[in-house]
């Protein structure tokens, strides 16, 4: 599909509709630079050269004495090849150095460190000294309060509220991480996305060759209310044999935040219309899952091009919408919507 023949016309909250060009998506539009910046590290320590299996057994003995586990302790759970934290099956060479299971695929049965064949041997001190850990979550950092016991850590970083949000931009694989005033940031300096400020929309979509369907993305807008941010996505792609054009709205945040919201899409022309309404999917819905899930304001083509109007050899859809959000009625526990002015 050819970017530059398509236009949007957008106006929001009242304002007269400004002219617009979408800008052609490119696989490079994120610079290396803005990659780097929106990487989010967990705290990392150092790696260590190899573990005895003696070492493991006085962190044993030190924790049923119940004498606090030092930092040392930690180390010895770090996988000195990918220094991921280990989960049982822990490995161990003859020499006594550890190394994780996925690794130890990867190293050919070979100790990284001192060469010796691996075999079979498990290191159940080690196994036995996680037991006894409660470590942090790693997003500590970023906020998370939460104390695990290190075999219930991993499950809960997967799932924490603190972490790190990935690019919602669907036009190339961004792999930019980060909160969401950095992603509101990187998305209009880094993917020139446009920004706007109120809960109404008015879009124009306009394409010279609409049977020109390929599955692509034609255009990302961000929007600024409540205090909170919207992405309003629209593209065409095959469903089936079908081309088709969809659009729909994720909240940057997490799911429970946006059950808040709710809102609506319409488009129509010639006294008839289709029109949409549903709860924004959180960005932690990858925009691939929401699209696949058919989430959204469906147009087939032949109905897009009868909108269109004319000889049905130029695409026009004109797509309007609102964001509002629904509060909690505290007598009837019912909720109720509130529109934004």
């Amino acid at each position: 599909m050819q970017l530059d023949n398509i236009e949007c016309v957008s106006s929001s909250d009242g304002m007269e509709e400004d002219e617009l060009i979408t800008t052609p998506i490119a696989a490079d539009a994120t610079t290396s630079s803005a990659a780097g910046a929106g990487s989010v590290h967990p705290l990392h320590v150092s790696k260590p050269s190899g573990v005895p299996a003696a070492a493991a057994a006085a962190a044993v003995a030190a924790a049923a004495n119940g004498v606090a586990p030092a930092t040392s302790v930690h180390e010895l759970l770090e996988c000195p090849v990918c220094t991921n934290s280990m989960y049982p099956p822990i490995h161990q060479c003859p020499n006594g150095h550890c190394l994780c299971s996925t690794c130890k695929l990867r190293v050919h049965n070979r100790c990284p460190t001192c060469r010796q064949e691996l075999g079979d041997i498990r290191c159940l001190a080690l196994e036995k000294v996680a037991e006894s850990l409660e470590l942090p979550c790693k997003y500590f950092s970023l906020g998370c309060p939460e104390i695990f016991p290190y075999y219930s850590k991993l499950k809960h970083e997967a799932q924490c509220h603190f972490r790190p949000y990935n690019c919602p931009y669907a036009g190339s694989e961004c792999s930019v991480v980060g909160d969401i005033p950095y992603l509101v940031s990187h998305l209009r300096d880094d993917h020139k996305v446009d920004m706007h400020t109120g809960c109404t929309f008015n879009h124009r979509y306009v394409k010279s060759n609409p049977r020109e369907v390929e599955n692509a993305t034609w255009m990302l807008t961000v929007f600024n209310c409540f205090g909170q941010y919207f992405c309003l996505h629209f593209e065409a792609f095959q469903l089936g044999m079908a081309p088709v054009y969809m659009a729909f709205l994720r909240f940057m945040g997490d799911e429970n935040d946006a059950r808040n919201y709710s809102y609506s899409l319409e488009v129509g022309a010639n006294g008839r219309k289709l029109t949409w309404e549903g709860t924004p999917r959180s960005i932690r819905d990858s925009h691939r899952k929401v699209r696949d899930s058919h989430d959204g304001l469906i147009i087939q083509r032949n109905i897009a091009l009868f909108f269109s109007g004319g000889d049905k050899k130029e695409l026009k859809l004109r797509v309007t919408g609102r964001i509002w959000k629904e509060q909690q009625n505290p007598e009837s526990g019912v909720c109720i919507p509130n529109l934004c002015s």
